[in-house]
């Protein structure tokens, strides 16, 4: 193993945080040209990067180099999706000539780490792991390939490269204080650091957890001899496993032993945390779980002439500022789709990860109500949906492809492809409504209506997540009321239609065309409630002192 390079952060540590903290995520939404995430979880892992340099903590990054990224969004011939793997290729990561050997289904391979320093994107010190070097054989090769490959054993692997490849990295560095799991992907890392310590409170003395998925079966399962062949638990024998993990089934939760191998865990908004410990409330030996609710990093994603504006008490810059905004997103919209829309006109925007629970098409539910409203003259509006689904996710391109097909002739309505950080700033910067509708409680935080408040479009929300703790309806946003989630799911999502469309209908369009100058004291309150709450700085203050440091 070689160990050439000490970390040295290029800053001095605010006194405040000099606890040394591994940071441990499968992906990172940095930059645009970056293509190292999926969605929401690399967005937050991105955002507290950020702000942890902003901070100047002593905290590094450690991931993964995904040699094909999550995947290209393209369009067919029919504009329906298409997916591409391109081979990325990055000249601003250093080399620090850090190879560390793992073991992989009972073979040695090695875990190549690159070096993002701060300067480049403005960004802790990180690392990015790979196993596509000379040194491994090609099915070595392919670990490190493609973000949640569909190949269990594949998924595995990439776990053991984090978890334990990344777990060498860090000390061949000079080693961590304290190793921080955002979601339980990196799990491995507790097997690792109990291999070394031969100690359970050892190691929860050295490890905390951040967990994202607010309903059980979402956490990652898999069987225990399956992850015991591939090298999961380190050299641990099985039996000792079990004593330590206390799994007596067959079945591996990673979520629950993370919950059991760490000191603090935490849920990302204040219902979430509420949730995480009434779903494993009963299960012995977990850690107790707090709420940090999620943020996002203002100085990246506020749009830097409105929130001056704004701060002078400047509205005619501020709005010329967001019209100017609005007409960038439609020349994306004309450019993608042939449609002309009308910078006059409001735009709602529905922009995220296209997972079932959060309803892309709820908008569509009753379709003559949807054609009416779309067709009105009298208070007249624009619609765009982008998002990237889960390539092998048959049902979620199916929604995408349905909402490109059945709009495909309908003026006013767009399907945008290609939803990464680029493509979400401008349809922040230029929606005047931002909507979410996921089926409550599922959605842990949902921090894409943050970045939106910041940059002046208005939150038109399903009661959950962070939002709860945010919207003042009718003053900074507009709240969907909660529907029973024990309801059969077409009850709930018939409930949730019928209030969105009456709220939009009723409330929102006859303010924005009617009542011009209250819209504007919306707008203005939104972006003044976002912050410094939902700005990550507030977040990461709080990791410190609540999870690294307690």
């Amino acid at each position: 193993m070689s160990q050439v390079h000490t970390l040295q952060h290029p800053y001095e540590y605010n006194p405040k945080y000099t606890k040394r903290v591994a940071y441990f995520s499968m992906e990172y939404a940095i930059h645009q040209s970056f293509k190292t995430y999926s969605g929401g979880l690399g967005f937050l892992a991105g955002s507290h990067m950020r702000s942890a340099y902003d901070q100047k903590q002593n905290l590094f990054g450690i991931g993964i180099l995904w040699k094909y990224g999550y995947y290209d969004q393209i369009r067919n011939g029919d504009n329906t999706m298409n997916v591409l793997f391109q081979q990325k290729y990055y000249n601003f990561l250093d080399d620090p000539n850090i190879i560390v050997p793992i073991y992989v289904n009972k073979h040695q391979i090695y875990v190549k780490a690159y070096y993002l320093k701060p300067d480049v994107f403005g960004t802790v010190p990180m690392y990015f792991l790979t196993t596509d070097i000379a040194e491994n054989d090609h099915l070595a090769q392919t670990i490190t390939h493609k973000l949640y490959d569909n190949n269990t054993y594949t998924r595995i692997a990439q776990s053991i490269v984090l978890g334990i490849g990344g777990a060498k990295v860090v000390e061949a560095v000079g080693g961590a204080d304290m190793h921080h799991l955002n979601e339980g992907h990196a799990l491995p890392l507790a097997f690792h650091l109990y291999a070394k310590y031969k100690d359970l409170e050892e190691v929860k003395k050295r490890m905390v957890f951040t967990t994202h998925t607010p309903e059980k079966a979402g956490n990652e399962e898999h069987p225990i001899h399956m992850l015991d062949t591939m090298g999961f638990f380190s050299s641990i024998p099985l039996e000792e496993v079990r004593q330590i993990t206390q799994v007596e089934e067959d079945s591996f939760s990673h979520t629950l032993v993370a919950l059991r191998m760490s000191k603090l865990a935490n849920g990302v908004s204040q219902l979430h945390g509420e949730v995480s410990r009434d779903m494993w409330l009963g299960n012995p030996g977990i850690c107790p779980i707090l709420a940090i609710t999620n943020a996002q990093n203002k100085r990246y994603w506020a749009d830097r002439a409105m929130d001056k504006a704004l701060s002078a008490g400047n509205d005619q810059d501020l709005f010329h500022r967001k019209l100017h905004l609005k007409k960038r997103l439609l020349d994306v919209v004309a450019d993608q789709t042939g449609k002309i829309f009308d910078k006059n006109v409001i735009t709602i925007v529905w922009a995220r990860r296209f997972a079932e629970y959060k309803r892309a098409d709820l908008l569509k539910r009753d379709i003559i109500r949807f054609n009416k409203l779309i067709s009105s003259t009298k208070y007249p509006i624009q619609v765009i949906w982008a998002g990237k689904p889960y390539p092998l996710d048959a049902n979620a391109v199916s929604v995408f492809n349905h909402l490109v097909t059945s709009t495909r002739k309908v003026r006013n309505c767009a399907v945008l492809t290609g939803y990464e950080l680029g493509l979400s700033a401008l349809l922040k910067k230029g929606a005047d409504i931002w909507l979410n509708t996921p089926r409550r409680p599922r959605e842990a935080s949902g921090t894409s209506g943050m970045t939106a408040a910041m940059n002046g479009a208005v939150n038109f929300s399903i009661s959950d997540g962070w939002v709860i703790e945010f919207a003042k309806h009718g003053e900074n946003a507009f709240m969907i009321p909660a529907t029973d989630p024990t309801l059969p799911i077409d009850q709930q999502d018939n409930e949730d239609y019928e209030r969105m469309m009456d709220i939009l209908e009723k409330e929102i369009l006859p303010v924005y065309y009617d009542k011009p100058d209250k819209w504007r004291q919306i707008v203005k309150r939104s972006m003044s409630d976002v912050s410094p709450m939902f700005d990550s700085d507030r977040m990461v203050h709080e990791y410190y002192k609540k999870l690294y440091e307690a």
